[in-house]
């Protein structure tokens, strides 16, 4: 099968051969496992962060929508010829490859509505939006009236369907942040009540709209940058939640206001094989019901084409420059 391998420590995406195009043996289904052909991908982070320290060559890759094309001796959830979207498991190869094979239990059927393209762009970001806000900071589903949650880096891929999610199934008022013209009314456009500039100072912002602090931050970026004025604006007993890689996090100066701590990272499930794993598979079903309802809407923001090494460089590049908008999803090898 077609691929395309990462580099051992290949830090500068500028590089010809930080990712290389090769051919790679077809991979074989687990007992719980489906084999997938991969029809689009999307590139997160994530992928950015393991190509620069990984030590030894590897597939990357971690959100698909493909059609299922063998199943394991134990899979009861799907059959072969079924469409479906998922992010995989980052301690197993991942899905830059015309084949993959994943566990059942982290699988989604594709929302019909959309096509492979729209699809791949969801999976990672919705899991871990969902995750941050009904299980980390416990909002339920609609509930929060009354409160605010306050989005720091709104217009990425985490931030773009979090704002979705708690803007149609919540009543908390949202604010994201953007600190663009075309990012800010990307945030607004997603259902933000109120867009701030996360470049400039957070509170006298906040003051101006008439909200002097906010019960619930959900940090999707630079939190190490912003992490005071995040305290500054938290309420007493708020709730701090991140996904971001600070250096390093004090968490003494949370203890005054009583603020909790949340981090959120939606590998974890199938890294330890929790014995609710199969939660992701029944939370990607509820996204793509509300997809195909139009509650939620897709969140791509560049199609860079065809999967292959170079497509995949430029898509790291703009991942690294910070100026993303949504997701960047290819499409067909």
């Amino acid at each position: 099968m077609k691929a395309i391998l990462t580099q051992p420590q290949s830090p500068l995406i500028s590089a010809p051969d930080a990712l290389i195009d090769t051919t790679l043996p077809d991979p074989i289904p687990g007992e719980h496992d489906l084999l997938v052909e991969v029809k689009a991908i999307s590139v997160n982070p994530v992928d950015t962060k393991i190509r620069a320290s990984a030590k030894e060559a590897r597939v990357l890759g971690w959100d698909v929508s493909g059609v299922v094309r063998a199943v394991g001796a134990a899979v009861t959830l799907f059959a072969p010829g079924d469409e479906v979207f998922y992010a995989g498991s980052i301690t197993r190869p991942g899905a830059n490859s015309e084949l993959h094979v994943v566990d059942e239990r982290i699988v989604g059927r594709k929302p019909a509505s959309l096509g492979h393209a729209d699809a791949a762009a969801i999976p990672l970001t919705a899991i871990t939006a969902w995750e941050l806000l009904f299980d980390r900071v416990a909002v339920a589903e609609g509930g929060g009236q009354g409160q605010h949650l306050l989005i720091i880096g709104a217009a990425g891929g985490v931030g773009s369907m979090l704002t979705q999610l708690a803007r149609k199934l919540t009543q908390l008022t949202v604010i994201g942040t953007a600190s663009r013209p075309e990012t800010a009314q990307w945030v607004g456009e997603l259902g933000a009540h109120h867009v701030i500039d996360h470049s400039q100072p957070l509170k006298p912002q906040l003051d101006k709209l008439g909200i002097p602090e906010v019960g619930i931050v959900i940090s999707l970026t630079h939190t190490d940058q912003h992490y005071a004025q995040i305290i500054d604006v938290l309420a007493p007993q708020g709730q701090l939640a991140l996904i971001d890689d600070p250096a390093s996090l004090d968490a003494m100066p949370l203890k005054l206001k009583s603020i909790s701590l949340h981090w959120e990272l939606m590998f974890t499930r199938s890294m330890f094989q929790t014995p609710d794993m199969i939660r992701q598979h029944e939370l990607l079903q509820r996204v793509s019901q509300l997809l195909d309802q139009g509650v939620l809407r897709p969140t791509t923001g560049e199609h860079y084409g065809r999967i292959d090494a170079a497509n995949l460089r430029r898509a790291h590049g703009l991942l690294e420059s910070g100026r993303a908008k949504g997701k960047i999803v290819l499409e067909g090898f």
